[in-house]
């Protein structure tokens, strides 16, 4: 299946959980080793649900993935592909970062995908995807998407 086309698919706006899976999902299909995404949003603006679409364009169920808050990563072994999930919410230090061995991960052979990328911004490689989620009126959320570097 052809990757979708980014100008085309954002902005986007979602109405609902399964609207914001299915918008990671066609996102996913976009996706290739050594990518990373960096999501941003305010807590319970949808970027967990995203990765569970991005899992489900890999064959990962996503009733498997969860938000790593406190385990700062999740390993999603997909039939192609590793996913690395991480969220850096909790992350208060430099040192803290650097413990949790964000810079192998977004060197790795698989898709990092970054919650609270704020954290880690000056290490983020220059090619990161960013989607930002914002609320809206009525609980939708907007979606957006940018390279790092050209925002």
């Amino acid at each position: 299946m052809a990757a979708p086309d980014m100008e085309k698919m954002f902005p986007s706006e979602s109405a609902s959980e399964q609207q914001t899976r299915a918008l990671g999902h066609q996102f996913g299909l976009s996706l290739h080793p050594g990518d990373v995404v960096a999501l941003t949003g305010d807590l319970g603006a949808g970027k967990t649900q995203f990765v569970k679409g991005i899992a489900e364009a890999f064959d990962f169920p996503p009733e498997d993935v969860s938000s790593p808050t406190f385990t700062i990563a999740n390993e999603y072994e997909c039939s192609s592909i590793v996913l690395y999930h991480m969220d850096l919410y909790r992350l208060t230090s430099e040192a803290e970062l650097l413990h949790t061995g964000i810079e192998e991960y977004l060197n790795a052979d698989g898709i990092c995908l970054v919650e609270w990328p704020q954290r880690a911004e000056h290490l983020l490689p220059e090619h990161t995807h960013v989607v930002g989620i914002t609320h809206l009126p009525e609980g939708k959320r907007k979606l957006e998407y940018a390279r790092l570097g050209s925002t």
